[in-house]
């Protein structure tokens, strides 16, 4: 059994964020993780995955950009090689393949035990990140055992599928952009389309994420929400960054011959219904965004002119997978957080760290990287460190409660 000030679990941007500000207060530590630094990025990506956001606002703790392209968009590659060089320039004490199996109180702090030994600490972090498990609604039991079934962790690129069409089932980020790839190489593509979030790549000349930050969009707290269960549940927005990041959304998509239809709602074999809400989810989406353009141009003090998404809604009520071609379905439905070895009494109802500002109801267990955990870029690479100087602040007030602490 080996004693340390602070467990923290997972070495992505969250998990090395906190790392660098415990260093810098001098507090010794360990992070452990699964894999290696960065393993959703390394392994849970498909192959022309590029960060949503402009390499400028993509820093961590004690990092300036001063990179050849701040307006450019790393690959997922890119990003790892930046995370493991971010590690590598504090000496990030990471344990790499070491599964956590336990997290339990004892003795006043805690009992972390992994594959590879038992730790005692005063305080623990969890930062495993977002982005968890993927989502598969209940429906996908009922589809035929010959329709291919694959989250996006799992799919690479177009020639990993069968052939034939392809139902995307989500709008976020993640569905638009695997629809516009599978379309682009000539499959025929549906997307079920639920509730979404569409933002301009840029608008007046500038980048979307440099009119968020400059209007303090991306700091505003959860504090200030009316909805905080809303605000957390919130999409991601239709973007796609790239060599050549460009618009991308459902009217871009059903130009190319994307066709568009409403939620999924029921399987029967090959058959699948789907609700008659495109058009009521197309200007829910539409009128969110206009509220952040307005919120633009008041900024500015000139208004501009608003364009509307304009997609032909009539959609189909059902569609016969295997008579129309469609072996695949790919379920771009979100994340889910699961955590089977933290037997503390910190989950809520759905199964969510209950924290506020990366502080749970169990003293010293601390949470980072969490969606809207303060900030509304609170999951994001850039946003991450103002939580992570949190957290290791309050580290640092707590009293010492154990002797080898």
């Amino acid at each position: 059994m080996r004693t340390i000030d602070t467990v923290v679990i997972g070495a992505g941007q969250a998990g090395l964020a906190v790392s660098r500000c415990l260093i810098d207060r001098g507090r010794d530590h360990v992070v452990l993780d699964r894999g290696r630094i960065g393993e959703r990025w390394r392994s849970e990506t498909w192959d022309s995955l590029h960060l949503l956001s402009p390499n400028w606002i993509n820093t961590l703790p004690g990092e300036v950009y001063r990179g050849p392209d701040p307006d450019g968009f790393a690959a997922a590659a890119d990003h790892v090689r930046h995370l493991d060089g971010y590690a590598a320039s504090f000496g990030a004490p990471v344990e790499e393949n070491t599964a956590v199996r336990r997290v339990t109180r004892k003795d006043g702090g805690f009992e972390v035990v992994t594959a590879n030994g038992v730790w005692r600490a005063g305080s623990v972090v969890v930062a495993t990140g977002w982005c968890d498990r993927p989502v598969v609604p209940a429906v996908a039991r009922d589809l035929a055992p010959d329709v291919h079934q694959v989250v996006p962790r799992d799919y690479r690129n177009p020639a990993g599928l069968p052939d034939g069409g392809v139902l995307v089932v989500g709008a976020s980020a993640t569905g638009v952009q695997l629809a516009d790839e599978l379309r682009a190489s000539g499959r025929e593509v549906t997307l079920a389309v639920g509730s979404h979030t569409r933002l301009p790549r840029r608008y007046r000349g500038r980048d979307i994420y440099w009119w968020m930050h400059r209007i303090g969009m991306l700091d505003k707290t959860i504090d200030e929400m009316p909805d905080r269960g809303r605000a957390r549940r919130e999409p991601s927005a239709q973007l796609v960054g790239g060599a050549d990041p460009r618009p991308l959304d459902l009217s871009v998509l059903q130009a190319h011959g994307v066709r568009l239809t409403g939620r999924l709602t029921a399987a029967d074999g090959h058959r699948v219904r789907l609700a008659t809400d495109l058009s009521a989810n197309v200007a829910a989406a539409d009128r969110r965004l206009h509220r952040l353009l307005g919120a633009i141009d008041r900024h500015l003090g000139t208004p501009a002119h608003h364009p509307h998404v304009t997609v032909e809604a009539g959609g189909v009520p059902e569609i016969d997978l295997r008579a129309e071609g469609f072996r695949t379905v790919i379920w771009a439905t979100g994340h889910r957080r699961s955590y089977p070895w933290l037997r503390l009494p910190v989950l809520d109802l759905h199964g969510e760290i209950r924290q506020y500002r990366g502080r749970t109801p169990v003293p010293g267990l601390y949470a980072l990287g969490q969606r809207f955990q303060h900030r509304r870029n609170s999951n994001t690479i850039g946003g991450v460190g103002q939580d992570a100087e949190y957290v290791a602040d309050h580290i640092m007030t707590r009293r010492k409660t154990n002797a080898h602490v």
